[in-house]
């Protein structure tokens, strides 16, 4: 997967990232996620949240029209304060008790499990399937897939290198994808730490919060304040305290490196 996306994925995100003026990339952001409101509005109906599937539908609408087909996020702004919250068919398998099924690394796809990618093909043959052309039509299906696939590329490029920087890429990104889809099912029960915020299927889209000893080490350049002890250092160069030492307190004790008396002589039975 890696190969692939360095050889291929990454370099063209970067040019469709860096080639593209900000407002343009933008908006086509907001377009692709627009198209994806009715697969939210459906599931949040399905996961027994009318109040949400209306919000989700209202968004809609506001950023089809007053939004120009979803260029412009204008629901998410004042007077409607309306924010995206994405959903889809995974997440109600999983609401409805439907367990993750075996965790797989696939090209083109990354991190995910069979709920998942069966969840994702329901997302994308549902709109499809109600509007039909021109939505069916292969041309279209080829430019959002593509664009859609640069976009999230380009969203966690960042986070995509921290995790690539742990001693066990694969490890990570099974431990990331799995405890952020536990997470986002049980939000939807109101329980858990994203019982607040948005749930979706994209994890590496949130900032990451890798465990303490997977957590890239800080630069050679640049010690922190705990580190200023050393300054108070023996004569012979001495190897430094190893990192995770490094939030203890530093206790020294200076008699032990207090200097011989002059007129000192060692007795001579030693």
């Amino acid at each position: 997967m890696q190969k692939v996306d360095d050889i291929m994925i990454a370099p063209i995100a970067h040019a469709y990232r860096d080639g593209l003026p900000g407002p343009i990339r933008m908006g086509l952001h907001n377009f692709l996620f627009n198209l994806t409101e009715p697969v939210n509005a459906m599931n949040h109906l399905l996961q027994l949240h009318p109040g949400k599937a209306l919000q989700t539908a209202a968004r809609f609408g506001i950023n089809s029209t007053i939004g120009i087909g979803g260029l412009i996020d204008v629901a998410k702004k004042k007077p409607f304060n309306i924010h995206y919250r994405p959903n889809g068919f995974a997440d109600t398998l999983g609401y409805w008790g439907v367990g993750p099924g075996p965790y797989m690394f696939l090209p083109l796809v990354g991190p995910t499990t069979l709920r998942d990618i069966i969840g994702t093909l329901l997302d994308k043959a549902f709109l499809p399937g109600v509007v039909g052309y021109p939505l069916k039509n292969r041309y279209y299906v080829t430019a959002s897939g593509i664009l859609t696939t640069l976009d999230y590329r380009v969203v966690i490029d960042q986070d995509l290198a921290r995790v690539r920087q742990t001693s066990s890429p694969y490890s990570s990104y099974r431990q990331i994808y799995l405890k952020t889809r536990f997470e986002e099912i049980e939000a939807l029960h109101g329980r858990g730490p994203l019982a607040d915020g948005e749930t979706g299927m994209a994890p590496f889209a949130k900032p990451l919060h890798p465990v303490p000893d997977q957590a890239p080490a800080a630069p050679a350049s640049a010690p922190s304040a705990a580190s200023a002890p050393a300054a108070v250092a023996p004569p012979t160069p001495v190897a430094p305290p190893p990192v995770v030492f490094v939030a203890y307190p530093v206790v020294q004790s200076h008699p032990v490196v207090q200097p011989l008396p002059a007129d000192y002589k060692p007795h001579s039975g030693h």
